[in-house]
């Protein structure tokens, strides 16, 4: 019987292919220290664990600029794998803002929901722009920070509001509405508070707290204006160098993790209003004050922001997204019939 040999070059390429290191550079603007930065690190230990310490990512925070950079970074290579919000993620795929529409989704359970079942769809369009979620996330409920109480939508018409840079069409719907909306990078809102450029931030506590901008903007309207999502994605080109068997149990560990992170934002948003409303190191000077919209104001804000709905649709949210998430949103609240 013949013995069967492979040439010398096909093993040293087999055995070079099997030694390879793939490193995956990382972006986010989510602060050391934080839950989501924290969920990138333990992302990244349980990959090298899986890997044989094959597969490392290099993590990098808030030094690639603002998130529209990091997607420019992201497309040319520069970077091969993101950690982004909502507003970073629509400049991807633009459904992503279907789970961001203002005054539609009033609970995590609702949004949960939703997202179970658009998250399918949202994933294969945004594979077909050469990328792969590895998890979804959560940063809070958007509320609105401003210097002075905001109660109805008129009062915020008042003000300079901050929007992100780069969402034109956004931009002039706030405008078109009659809003003064001034736009500029995520990471010029402190700066903006600080010389007076803008008066106005939708933002989740937590990073109110973390940015301090509360100190400025020392009113925060209670009504839930939107949940922020987010989501940690990857080049398919950098996860296809990954040996296939081992990216199942990879993809497993980061969306463990993203649940886990989901889980431990929601229970903080709460307690950074509270460490706000007492004012750093219980200074009253510092103290932020909690504006409440009554049920007048509340059905002022829906009927308005309802209003636009038909300029969202299909402008900042692809129409089929628009209608199928707001027929699952339907679909929960009729089966929740004690709401």
């Amino acid at each position: 019987m013949k013995r069967i040999t492979l040439p010398l070059v096909t093993l040293l390429t087999c055995a070079a292919g099997l030694a390879q290191t793939v490193d995956i550079k990382m972006a986010t603007m989510a602060p050391k220290g934080t839950p989501w930065y924290q969920a990138l690190e333990k992302m990244n230990a349980r990959w090298q664990q899986l890997s044989a310490n094959k597969v490392r990512l290099i993590l990098y925070s808030g030094t690639m600029g603002d998130e529209p950079e990091i997607v420019n970074k992201l497309r040319v290579n520069q970077i091969q794998a993101v950690a982004l919000s909502g507003a970073g993620m629509s400049d991807i795929e633009p459904g992503v803002m279907a789970l961001q529409i203002p005054l539609l989704i009033d609970s995590y359970e609702e949004l949960d929901y939703v997202r179970d079942r658009i998250a399918p769809q949202l994933e294969k369009r945004i594979e077909a722009k050469g990328y792969i979620v590895l998890s979804w996330g959560d940063a809070g409920w958007v509320h609105i920070f401003s210097r002075t109480p905001v109660l109805r939508v008129d009062d915020l018409r008042k003000l300079k509001l901050f929007t992100w840079a780069g969402n034109t069409d956004e931009l002039e719907l706030w405008k078109a509405n009659g809003f003064n909306a001034i736009a500029m990078p995520a990471t010029d809102i402190v700066f903006g508070l600080a010389n007076k450029l803008i008066d106005a931030v939708p933002s989740p506590p937590i990073y109110a707290e973390w940015n301090q901008c509360f100190t400025m903007a020392k009113y925060m309207n209670d009504m839930k204006w939107a949940p922020l999502v987010g989501a940690t994605i990857v080049s398919k080109r950098s996860w296809e160098q990954i040996p296939a068997g081992n990216r199942d149990a990879m993809a497993k560990a980061a969306r463990d993790g993203g649940a886990e992170m989901r889980s431990a934002i929601r229970g903080m948003g709460d307690k950074a209003v509270a460490a706000m409303t007492g004012g750093l190191a219980g200074k009253k000077a510092d103290k932020l004050t909690v504006v409440h919209s009554d049920a007048a104001a509340r059905a002022e804000w829906q009927r308005q922001t309802e209003a636009a709905y038909p300029k969202i649709r299909g402008k900042l949210v692809p129409a089929d997204l628009f209608d199928e998430v707001v027929r699952i949103r339907n679909e929960y609240r009729a089966r929740k019939p004690t709401r």
